[in-house]
């Protein structure tokens, strides 16, 4: 007995020492997270990853599992603003990061802040700032650093277990971005419509640029003129595909499609049907970068 005591106290800190019970908001940053915490724990995460990330209504279990967060890691008001209030009043003790606010990366502004034919939607105004970092992984790079910085502030006696999943985790990520630019580079002329401004971060990345949008970044309904106008670019600028998503849905793609040569296409920048944890991000990503070569290809 007395052996086995004089053992365990010889075991290092970092075998003792709990991880902090974590909450994430959306799979890819759940995803993310779970990369830098390793086999020390899991991250929880609050939104399925087909769910929308602009409007979710808290389940009281969802309540409950924020209220136990003692670290909550989210991409910011700019996104989920929904979340601001229970973050107050479910998680007030728990440290909140804010990726949006994370040091050193290339914050893009939104591109389409103009209702389209004036229809508004209100309660998603995403600011200047595009909110959706995540899908360029020179980004998610540095919200890599900022999520093995606050994991460490919480948990001291890992704190360089985290940094060494984060050094493991942008490895990856470089091999990734290697990849995918590798990929896209023979469709970078190629013309195509997004179902929302929601991919300009992937775009940017990747020298790819859309010709429009069918909804604004927070997916709101086209009216009949911006539809009419989409139209006129497909048949008179050769536009090779229209993308849709799940938020914005396959209608507008075949309306804008009938009658052209144009392809449609479905993409996803959430992670949806993908199984949430540490080989979603890079699953989505080249998911994502499936999707544009075979459309854009395919029709050029």
């Amino acid at each position: 007995m007395i052996r086995l005591i004089v053992l365990l106290c010889t075991l290092p800190a970092a075998l003792w020492a709990a991880p902090p019970r974590v909450m994430t908001d959306i799979a890819p940053v759940h995803s993310l997270t779970a990369q830098v915490m390793g086999d020390l724990g899991t991250p929880d995460l609050l939104l399925p990853p087909d769910a929308d990330p602009h409007d979710f209504a808290l389940r009281p279990s969802d309540a409950q599992r924020l209220g136990d967060a003692e670290l909550v890691i989210w991409v910011g008001p700019g996104l989920t603003s929904w979340l601001t209030e229970p973050l107050e009043t479910l998680a007030a003790g728990a440290t909140a990061l804010i990726l949006l606010d994370a040091p050193g990366w290339e914050r893009l502004e939104v591109r389409e802040k103009d209702d389209h034919d004036g229809h508004a939607h209100e309660g998603h105004d995403h600011g200047d700032v595009d909110p959706h970092g995540w899908l360029d992984p020179v980004v998610a790079r540095a919200w890599i650093g900022a999520i093995s910085k606050a994991l460490g502030d919480a948990d001291p006696d890992n704190a360089a277990q985290y940094a060494r999943n984060a050094a493991d985790a942008v490895e990856r990520l470089n091999r990734l971005e290697a990849e995918i630019a590798a990929q896209l580079s023979p469709v970078r002329n190629a013309g195509y419509v997004l179902p929302h401004d929601g991919y300009h971060y992937f775009e940017h990345r990747f020298g790819l640029t859309a010709a429009g949008a069918i909804a604004g970044a927070d997916g709101r309904t086209p009216g009949p003129a911006h539809v009419a106008e989409l139209r006129e670019k497909i048949t008179q600028d050769g536009i090779a595909c229209v993308f849709s998503d799940v938020e914005v849905g396959d209608r507008w793609a075949a309306v804008l499609t009938e009658g052209t040569d144009a392809r449609t296409a479905q993409i996803d920048g959430n992670g949806g049907g993908l199984e949430p944890g540490p080989a979603l991000y890079d699953s989505m990503l080249r998911r994502l970068a499936q999707a544009f070569a075979t459309c854009l290809g395919a029709a050029s």
